[in-house]
C-alpha cells in the first residue's frame, strides 16, 4: 500500500466518523464498537 492510498483511506474513514458524529450522534460508530468487542470476546473463547 502506497502512502497516497493510505492517506486517502484514512481521510475517508475520518470523514465517515465525522459525518456519523454530526448526523447520527455516533450511534453507528457505537454499534460497530460493541459488535467488535463481541467479536473479540468470541475469538478469545475459541483460543
Amino acid at each position: 500500500m502506497t502512502d497516497r492510498i493510505a492517506l486517502s483511506l484514512g481521510a475517508v474513514i475520518l470523514a465517515a466518523l465525522v459525518a456519523d458524529l454530526a448526523l447520527n450522534h455516533a450511534s453507528a460508530t457505537l454499534f460497530l464498537l460493541v459488535k467488535f468487542a463481541d467479536m473479540i470476546e468470541w475469538l478469545a473463547f475459541w483460543r
